[in-house]
Formats: C-alpha cells, sequence, structure tokens
C-alpha cells in the first residue's frame, strides 16, 4: 500500500515535472516565434517607409514641376502685357505727336482766318466809302436823293412785278387746270365707278293704302276717338279725306311716322280699333322700331367694316333709315359716301378705314334726338366729340360744309364724296320752283357786277355762263370777276355738287356790205 502511494506520488512529481518542463519549452518557442514576427515587421515597416519616401519625393517633384510650369507662364503672360503696353506707349506718343501737329495747324489756320478776316474787314470799309462816293455822285447827276430814287425804282418794279406775276399766276393755273383736273377727274370717275349702289326715293308723307273705305270710319271712331288717340300716340297727323282707299300720315319725324304707319297696319289686320288697344299697339311698334334702328345700325356698321362705334352713334345711324334729303335716303347716302371716302381715300395713300369712318357719320347731326339751332354739320361734330371719336374724324363731319375750317386731308375727301353722292344722277330730286328759282338767282347774282352783259345758267345749274363788255373789262380783270362770283355763289347759295363759272370776253366787229 505503501509502495502504490510511493509510485502514485512519483508519478504524480513526474507528471508535474514534465507539464512544467512543456511550459517552458512551449514559453520558449513561442518567444522564438515572436521575435521572428517582431523582425519581419519591422523588415516590413523599413520597406513601408522607403517606398513612401519615394512616393513623397515624387510627389514633390511633380509640385515643383507645375509650380515650375505655372511660374513660367504667369512670366509668359507678364512679359506679354509688357510687350502690348509698350506698344500702346508707342501708339500714345504716335497720336500725341499728330494732335499736337493738327493743334499746330488749326493754329496756323486760324491765324490765316484772322489775317483774312482783318482784310476782308479793310476791304469792306474801302467799298462802303466807295459806294457812298458813287452814290453822291449820282446824287448830284441825278438830282434825287437816295431814298426818293428808291422810290421810283420800287414803283417801277411793281408795275413789272404785277405784269409779271398775273402771266405767272395765269400759266401756273393752266398747268395746273390740265395735270390737277386730269388727276381729279381720273380719281373721282373711278370711285364712281366702283361704288354703284341704287337710289332710294322716299316721300315726306307716307301714304297708308286700305282695302276699302268702310275701314276709314273705323279708325276715325266714334266721334273721332280713334284718330285723336292714334294721333297723340304717334305725335303724327293722320289726314282721312276723299281720296279712295288711301289715309295720308304727316309730320316732321320719319320714325313717328314709320311707326305711326305699322301700327295702323296692325290695328287693321287685328280688326280691334279703339284707345287702348291703340296706345297698346303703337308702344309694342315703338319697341320694334327701336331695335330694328339698332339693329340697322349694327348691321350698316358691321357691313363697312367699321368698328368700335358707340352705342349711341350706332343708333343715330340706324335712324337715317327714315330720313331722306331731296327724296334721296340719308342712310344710303351715308354709305354710299363712305365707300366713295375709302376709295378715294386709298387712291391718295390714305388710311381708308378712317376716311370710310368719317363718310359714315358725317350727316348724323340730321338725326340728333333733340333738335338744337345748329347746322346739321356742327351738331354731328359735337356729337361725334362727345362719343370720343378722333379729333380728325370729327373735324371732318364738322367742315363738310365749310363751317370750320379744314384741319385733316379727310375733311375734303368727305366734303367731295358727299358733293358726288348727292350730285350725281338720279340721286336727289327737287321741286320745280325751287330749281327754277335757283337758276334765276345764279343768273341775278352774275348780272350784280359792273360790265357783264349776259349771264346763262346751264346743265341743270351746274356752269355759269358769263359774257362782259371787251371794252369795260380787261383779260386780268375777268379772272378776278371769275373767281369773285364762284366765292359769292359758294358763301350765298345752296346747291349740289359745284357750279363752274365762265368767264367770256370778246370783241365783236360788225359790218354790212351794200
Amino acid at each position: 500500500m505503501t509502495t502504490i502511494i510511493l509510485i502514485l506520488i512519483t508519478a504524480i512529481v513526474a507528471l508535474a515535472i514534465g507539464a512544467v518542463a512543456a511550459m517552458i519549452v512551449q514559453r520558449n518557442m513561442a518567444t522564438s516565434r515572436a521575435r521572428t514576427i517582431i523582425d519581419e515587421a519591422k523588415k516590413e515597416a523599413e520597406v513601408i517607409k522607403k517606398d513612401r519616401l519615394l512616393e513623397a519625393r515624387e510627389e514633390e517633384i511633380k509640385i515643383k514641376a507645375e509650380a515650375e510650369r505655372q511660374a513660367q507662364q504667369r512670366i509668359s503672360k507678364v512679359q506679354q502685357a509688357e510687350s502690348k503696353i509698350k506698344q500702346r506707349e508707342m501708339q500714345l506718343n504716335q497720336q500725341q505727336g499728330e494732335n499736337q501737329r493738327a493743334r499746330n495747324e488749326i493754329e496756323q489756320t486760324r491765324q490765316r482766318l484772322d489775317e483774312q478776316l482783318a482784310m476782308a474787314e479793310s476791304k469792306k470799309a474801302e467799298l462802303d466809302s466807295l459806294r457812298h462816293k458813287a452814290q453822291e455822285e449820282l446824287e448830284h447827276i441825278s438830282g434825287l436823293t437816295a431814298e426818293e430814287a428808291k422810290d421810283k425804282l420800287v414803283e417801277s418794279l411793281k408795275d413789272e412785278a404785277k405784269t409779271a406775276a398775273a402771266s405767272y399766276i395765269n400759266d401756273i393755273m393752266d398747268d395746273a387746270k390740265m395735270t390737277a383736273n386730269k388727276e381729279a377727274k381720273r380719281i373721282v370717275v373711278q370711285s364712281i365707278q366702283r361704288v354703284a349702289t341704287e337710289t332710294a326715293i322716299e316721300n315726306s308723307v307716307t301714304v297708308f293704302q286700305i282695302d276699302s273705305d268702310e275701314i276709314k270710319g273705323r279708325i276715325i271712331g266714334r266721334e273721332g276717338r280713334n284718330i285723336r288717340a292714334l294721333e297723340a300716340a304717334t305725335g303724327i297727323e293722320i289726314i282721312v279725306d276723299d281720296t279712295p282707299e288711301a289715309i295720308v300720315l304727316s309730320g316732321f319725324d320719319p320714325v313717328r311716322r314709320e311707326i305711326a304707319r305699322l301700327a295702323l297696319h296692325q290695328l287693321v289686320a287685328d280688326g280691334r280699333i279703339h284707345p287702348a288697344r291703340i296706345e297698346e299697339v303703337v308702344a309694342k311698334v315703338r319697341k320694334q322700331i327701336e331695335e330694328e334702328i339698332i339693329e340697322t345700325g349694327k348691321r350698316t356698321a358691321i357691313d363697312l367694316g367699321i368698328h368700335g362705334l358707340h352705342p349711341d352713334l350706332i343708333r343715330l345711324v340706324g335712324k337715317m333709315k327714315y330720313r331722306s334729303s331731296y327724296g334721296q335716303n340719308l342712310l344710303q347716302h351715308s354709305r354710299e359716301t363712305a365707300n366713295l371716302c375709302a376709295v378715294m381715300a386709298s387712291e391718295l395713300g390714305l388710311n381708308p378705314k378712317k376716311a370710310r369712318r368719317a363718310g359714315l357719320l358725317h350727316d348724323i347731326g340730321k338725326v340728333p334726338d333733340e333738335e338744337p339751332e345748329l347746322p346739321h354739320a356742327l351738331l354731328g361734330m359735337k356729337l361725334a366729340e362727345k362719343y370720343k371719336e378722333k379729333p380728325e374724324i370729327c373735324n371732318a363731319i364738322g367742315a363738310h360744309h365749310d363751317e370750320i375750317e379744314q384741319t385733316s386731308l379727310l375733311a375734303p375727301i368727305v366734303q367731295v364724296c358727299d358733293a358726288i353722292s348727292g350730285a350725281r344722277p338720279g340721286a336727289r330730286r327737287e321741286i320745280v320752283e325751287a330749281y327754277i328759282k335757283r337758276l334765276n338767282d345764279l343768273e341775278q347774282l352774275a348780272l350784280s357786277y359792273p360790265g357783264v352783259i349776259k349771264t346763262y345758267a346751264i346743265q341743270a345749274g351746274r356752269e355759269l355762263r358769263v359774257i362782259v363788255g371787251a371794252d369795260k373789262i380787261d383779260d386780268v380783270e375777268t379772272e378776278k370777276l371769275s373767281a369773285e362770283i364762284a366765292k359769292r355763289i359758294q358763301d350765298e347759295m345752296t346747291y349740289p355738287g359745284q357750279v363752274k363759272i365762265t368767264v367770256i370776253r370778246e370783241t365783236r366787229s360788225v359790218s354790212f356790205a351794200k
């Protein structure tokens, strides 16, 4: 037992010694391996260090090369700038030299001019002295002072100038007539040919046709109450006479006359004619006519291509449909005038839209809602100004009868086209008595001048022939007489279109052989 214990103890001691020895051997081996790793790490660190040093040196070399390159570029730029500065200095020096030479030349020129001016002053003084001496010698020889001689010379030159001016004026007028009349006729004829409209003739009274005379009694009513109610509602005088199957509607306002006609037509067609029904129908017709007036104005503006008209102006344009002048429908006349104005403005290189607008509105003063004491041209101008029309259009409206001064080229165009539309054949009609009186007034006006022997109004009053005595009036006075008669006719008479005044001066010698 003791032996076993000893063996176990010995074994345990041996194992412990072995373990210690193993541990020592293992520690020695680990130490050796660590030393080897440390040596290898040191070697690798040295290699890495050398590589980094080489890279740093290469980078340093690159940076140094780049810095040298940039420095070289800057040095090159500085050298170029210095070269340009030197060239600029040379140019400035050259310009300064040229400027100095120019200043020297200017100074020399100024000195020469001063010398020439001084010489001119001295020459002028010498000439004044010589002229004064010559004038004194002339006054001594002629026995007249300078003022007296000047007056005589002026008088003699006046007579020569008058004769020369009259001859020159005649030549200019003949040449102007040859060219201007030809061109004006071309424009007018072309305008008329391009604007062809039918003539509308309307009466100042309206005749209402009825089927039988029995309806007259129904229109008159018991004790005339129906006709009184109709006259009171429409403001139109209704004339019921012996004219078969017709009633005459008479009134100053054509719109009221049309309202009365349409109201009568509806009343007769309906058969119910009494005061209450009359007022109802008249009110309804008046509203219809008002709508038709506005629609007519709008349609007219659209047809003519006129935009931006004030609604009240459109209404006045529509009212022209129910107004006539010398039998010529006012709306038709205004449309025709507008088209003529546009054509003529185009021929003359002006704005045709403005001309057409002025032509349409030139007679709106004939259809106002009120009746002020103003000529229709001036009233139309005021209405156009009220509704913000342009100044040249307002002037064209107000000046188309020469009641104000014409300030734009639109004014004479509207004036001429108004005359063309009113004076063309068939456009208007004139009462025979008024026509004969106008012709007689033309002849008597010309006969009132001294030296006039006979006068003849021909071509329906479009031309006035005036025969004067050759022993009483000379050629120069003949021209003056023609112009004076024309001006007086224009100022004192009313006529459509224009009147041509021809003054004839001739000498006749008559002998008889027996």
